[in-house]
């Protein structure tokens, strides 16, 4: 049975590994698995009115310590966001670095299909750079036209509280859509019911090494 003990999560933006596997990310914590947060794009210029420009910064560093993640295992770049297609080689570094530094068991990266250029860079130039490693996409709807559910995590009330708990610290982002607890919830529990349990987080399977 695959049971990974180093697992890296990849993030175009800070909160996307949140709302994609924050869960499944809580859960790992929680079972004492060595978790480390790879954010790329820290959104500056993204940001509302009135906000600082380290804002995300500083909420993601409270998301990720909340879901279990210890600050010396976040890793956070300052890549300008819809610009990462122009650093796809420089991206690809720092993801082969991240590979040397780390050496993961898992990696957790955006869905193959997800449309955001962003997000594509960070899955095709993650696949290259952990070919060797066991790689899954966790899920972000609204940029997904299609998402296959090869895998499930499945976790009870208290991963998902952590999720919560973690993406509301994101109050610069709290106006979209997807960060209400109505959708999150149920979505978690859609994917519940699909894989027979309270809640779950589906992951399409690209490799698995064992």
């Amino acid at each position: 049975m695959f049971d990974p003990k180093k697992i890296l999560v990849l993030a175009p933006h800070t909160d996307d590994g949140e709302l994609g596997c924050g869960a499944s990310i809580a859960k790992f914590c929680a079972e004492k698995k060595e978790v480390f947060y790879a954010g790329f794009c820290v959104c500056s210029r993204s940001l509302p009115a009135g906000y600082e420009n380290n804002t995300l910064e500083i909420e993601c560093k409270n998301a990720t310590q909340l879901m279990g993640i210890p600050p010396a295992n976040l890793i956070l770049y300052n890549y300008e966001v819809r610009e990462l297609p122009a650093s796809r080689q420089q991206v690809l570094e720092e993801l082969l670095k991240l590979n040397k530094d780390i050496d993961p068991d898992l990696v957790l990266l955006p869905a193959a299909s997800d449309l955001h250029q962003d997000h594509q860079v960070i899955h095709h130039e993650g696949l290259r750079a952990f070919k060797a490693k066991s790689m899954i996409g966790y899920e972000l709807p609204w940029n997904n036209f299609s998402f296959k559910t090869d895998l499930f995590i499945r976790f009870g009330e208290t991963e998902l509280q952590k999720k919560l708990e973690a993406l509301a610290e994101y109050r610069s982002q709290a106006g979209r859509s997807y960060m209400q607890e109505e959708f999150i919830r149920s979505l978690a529990k859609v994917r519940g019911v699909q894989s027979g349990a309270d809640f779950a987080e589906a992951f399409e399977l690209y490799r698995m090494i064992t």
